[in-house]
């Protein structure tokens, strides 16, 4: 792509609500810009990151055998009000009417639709375990929205379920979505502790959250230093220098962005929605079920904050919205835009995604601009271009050297 096609409004100043690191860096960097309190546009740059996170979650749930769907937004009041939720969730509950005064809302979860998608079809056990997810647009009416992506009132989401018989194959999904999350995170480019936590407005019976550590955290984790025990404190009740309730090990407390959860539902919303199989025995019972997010939006969020420094964003390789960013110093110069193309067309043609600054900027603000968007390579064009040689830099790495033309692709 050229930089002079594609729309990356940079700024030089973030906004003057914008107060954790990944919130200015977003805004001036040009992948997000804000409409109203927790409403964000998702720019070019700031959507092809999106789109990254939302494939590697695809894959991986895929390898694992879940089914993706795409269910409404819109969600019927009679629904929510056969699971019991519709008086119980709350004020973050977006409702409205239809022209024929009927009540809906905007969903900020699925369980109600999901159930009333498979309760005709899951008359057996013969047609479990099954497991399904989507990614979408949720909606809650935060009271205080803040720091950018964190906490917001439209959101995008991975959230899946899963159906079962048998408690045992409810917890063997259970740990295949956790590895998988595990893999999801990890390739993102994020460190995440598992920590046990409070199942809250979705409900059920045992739910565990994956935590980005971080000092903008709006969550407290309480975690040991000898073992892999961690909790949300408020699930956990401990404090600093109290003792490991699995090893005697001293706890240790640190905020952490919440970028995934898992939950075993049991059958809360099967036994009140009547999604009921017959089991092995010829019986009809509730069928077993499990819940498990990924807040898409939210990994953004959380990367930029571990991925960054005073300069700009630093990619991790899998989710950097390009891979390579080619520049050349003067766009006046004739040979720096030729090499420039010339490297351009090459790498478009054996499928490497490539930025090239095309634009008729001063070198300096090409530089800022770079340092701000943060792809991991990037190939500088300059004087030394006379010489057969260029700059090639891997950020990820912290490396810095001239190479010759003709190597430029195979460093890549």
């Amino acid at each position: 792509m050229k930089q002079s096609l594609f729309f990356i409004p940079t700024l030089k100043d973030a906004p003057k609500d914008a107060e954790v690191r990944s919130h200015k860096l977003m805004s001036r960097s040009g992948l997000i810009k804000q409409v109203a309190a927790g409403i964000y546009s998702y720019l070019p740059l700031g959507y092809r990151v999106i789109k990254k996170i939302e494939n590697i979650v695809r894959e991986e749930l895929d390898k694992i055998g879940s089914s993706e769907l795409l269910l409404p937004a819109l969600q019927p009041r009679d629904l929510w009000e056969e699971s019991g939720r519709w008086d119980k969730y709350g004020p973050e509950l977006m409702r409205l009417k239809d022209r024929k005064q009927r009540d809906f809302c905007l969903g900020p979860t699925h369980e109600e639709i999901i159930t009333q998608v498979v309760r005709d079809y899951l008359n057996s056990y013969k047609k479990l375990p099954l497991s399904l997810y989507q990614i979408q647009t949720k909606f809650r009416d935060e009271m205080r929205p803040r720091f950018g992506l964190m906490r917001g009132r439209e959101f995008i989401m991975k959230d899946a379920y899963t159906f079962t018989e048998t408690k045992e194959d409810l917890d063997r999904m259970y740990n295949e979505f956790s590895d998988a999350y595990k893999e999801i995170f990890r390739r993102c480019g994020l460190e995440t502790r598992i920590v046990s936590s409070d199942v809250g407005q979705i409900g059920g019976d045992e739910a565990d959250e994956f935590m980005v550590m971080s000092e903008v955290g709006e969550d407290t984790i309480t975690y040991c230093t000898s073992c892999s025990y961690a909790a949300n404190q408020e699930h956990s009740g401990l404090n600093a220098g109290d003792k490991c309730l699995e090893c005697g090990g001293e706890i240790e407390i640190a905020k952490g962005i919440e970028v995934g959860n898992i939950f075993k539902l049991g059958t809360k919303y099967s036994e009140s929605m009547n999604a009921k199989i017959i089991n092995k025995e010829g019986k009809q019972v509730p069928v077993i079920m499990g819940c498990y997010g990924i807040g898409i939006s939210r990994t953004l969020m959380a990367s930029v904050e571990q991925h960054s420094n005073e300069m700009g964003i630093v990619w991790p390789e899998e989710i950097a919205p390009f891979k390579v960013h080619i520049i050349p110093v003067n766009t006046k110069d004739e040979l720096q835009v030729e090499v420039a193309t010339k490297l351009y067309l090459d790498m478009r043609e054996i499928g490497v995604e490539v930025l090239l600054d095309d634009r008729a900027e001063r070198a300096g603000v090409k530089f800022k601009d770079a340092d701000l968007i943060g792809i991991p390579i990037r190939v500088i064009i300059g004087k030394d271009a006379k010489d057969g040689k260029v700059e090639f830099s891997n950020r990820l790495e912290g490396t810095k050297d001239l190479v010759d033309l003709s190597k430029v692709l195979e460093r890549i």
